[in-house]
């Protein structure tokens, strides 16, 4: 049965997007490293990155809180993958798909941007920039076969159909996959899908995966999701813990309308948020409870 329906979504996380044009009390952020062209390496595990861009990594750029030490992940793990996440250079703004700035460079809810492209058009959200990060990891892990997301309306929208010719014909809330395309697995195809998948996905979507990890066995790579019109989701970028056990995250997030995808600040403390509460609160959203953790 369709649970919802398929039009192009416009509330995604439309209350965020106004309270991102609400004015913070501005703090300046720490320099960190100097920002540098990416690594040959960094070309490879990050495909979107243009040679002349200057960067300088998540892991690089905030070191854990004094007494904090990051939890050990897998090689090769999504998690693994994010810690290497390129960043714009410590003050960049973030805009929006048309280029307008919706973040100033030093408000104290901004602790860096990332370099990903959004696209030109309102699609990479909340809920599908967690999608297009996942999708990227599993590309460049050789594991495209992996690469599938559901429409809220449920239906599964697979990479491999996708690139063999399959498109999805959607009348409604009814979806129908036909072939009536040339076979076409480059990148510029792969953009194509995920803007398929991020006209029909969403935090519903997201909210109805059936991993759900506790608050103990919470990591990098994990998300807070709380669907609905609006609806909103962060991304879990790192984890770390002290020698009590206390422990600390990185969160991230688009918005809409479709921005650049943001690592967040609490505020004064700097950019890490405790996870010791029963609720995670975030600064542009109401607070996110554990039970609404999720994973891809």
């Amino acid at each position: 049965m369709i649970r919802h329906s398929l039009l192009p979504r416009l509330l995604g996380c439309l209350l965020g997007g106004l309270l991102l044009s609400t004015t913070a009390g501005a703090q300046p952020s720490s320099e960190g490293p100097a920002p540098r062209p990416p690594t040959k390496e960094e070309l490879t595990r990050y495909p979107w990155l243009s040679k002349d861009a200057r960067v300088r990594s998540l892991e690089a750029a905030f070191p854990p809180p004094s007494g904090y030490t990051r939890v050990a992940v897998e090689p090769g793990s999504f998690g693994a993958w994010l810690r290497g996440l390129p960043l714009r250079p410590a003050g960049s703004p973030a805009r929006d798909f048309r280029g307008g700035q919706v973040l100033a460079g030093d408000d104290s809810r901004l602790a860096a941007v990332a370099e990903l492209d959004i696209g030109s058009a309102n699609l990479q959200q909340c809920a599908d920039s967690i999608i297009r990060l996942h999708a990227e990891w599993l590309w460049v892990q050789n594991q495209k076969d992996r690469i599938a997301y559901r429409f809220t309306s449920g239906d599964l929208a697979t990479w491999s159909k996708y690139a063999a010719g399959d498109r999805a014909k959607i009348s409604g809330s009814k979806v129908k996959w036909t072939r009536s395309a040339s076979a076409d697995s480059s990148r510029t195809s792969f953009r194509a899908y995920l803007d398929l998948v991020f006209t029909y996905a969403g935090t519903l979507s997201l909210q109805e995966l059936k991993q759900r990890p506790s608050r103990e066995t919470a990591r990098p790579g994990d998300f807070f999701v709380l669907g609905g019109s609006p609806g909103h989701a962060v991304l879990v970028l790192d984890v770390a813990v002290n020698a009590q056990g206390e422990r600390v995250a990185l969160l991230g997030q688009g918005f809409i309308p479709a921005q650049d995808f943001q690592v967040l600040s609490p505020g004064q403390d700097g950019p890490w948020f405790s996870l010791e509460a029963d609720e995670v609160a975030t600064p542009f959203w109401k607070p996110f409870p554990w039970s609404s953790l999720r994973r891809l």
